[in-house]
Order: structure tokens, then sequence, then C-alpha cells
């Protein structure tokens, strides 16, 4: 299974077992990773799953598509590599991925 490193706003590092075809943030929500509050349970329609992609992994893990863009302008210190973490299908080849969560969600 693929693994995801979750960075907290402090340092925190907490990496997790991710199964392919679910999202990173289901990976987080089954892993109790604090910092993803994922209010709307996935279905893009809040901005409560925000991650930063760590630079080496945003050409891998892809573009925003734009319903995910207009999430995102209800987000928090929105980045050039902010992402919304239920939009992220996890896959084989983002094993390793690293994602840091923001201060605070929304």
């Amino acid at each position: 299974m693929p693994r995801i490193t979750f960075v907290d706003f402090s340092g925190t590092e907490r990496t997790v077992e991710a199964k392919a075809g679910s999202t990173v943030m289901e990976a987080a929500m089954q892993n109790g990773v604090p910092g993803i509050d994922a209010e709307c349970g996935g279905g893009c329609a809040c901005a409560t799953c925000h991650v930063y992609v760590e630079e080496e992994w945003r050409e891998i893990v892809g573009p925003t598509q734009p319903m995910e863009e207009d999430m995102l302008d209800f987000a928090s210190d929105v980045r050039a590599n902010s992402r919304l973490s239920c939009q992220i299908e996890v896959r084989p080849e983002l094993d390793g991925l690293v994602v840091h969560t923001p201060a605070r969600q929304g």
C-alpha cells in the first residue's frame, strides 16, 4: 500500500498506509491524522481537507480541476501547491507522498 506522510504546521510527521483507489483525505480520516476536518466527507463541497503538496510531488499528483479550484477560494492561506485532499486519488505512484496541513482549515 502507498505510504503518505502528513506534516502538521508545527512540523510533526505522521506516515500512514493508504489503500489505492481511496483519497488522501480518506487515508487521513481512517488514521486519525489531525488537521484534516473533512466536514463534507469528501464531496468537494468545503475546503476543510486543504493540504499543501510538497513541490517534488506536484506534477505526479496532478493539477486541480475547476470544481476544486472554486472550493479552494474558501480555504485559508491558499498557495500554488494547495490541494483538497479529497480530490487526490491514492495511486501506487504516490507512494512516499508528503503533504502539509495548514494551521487552520476553512
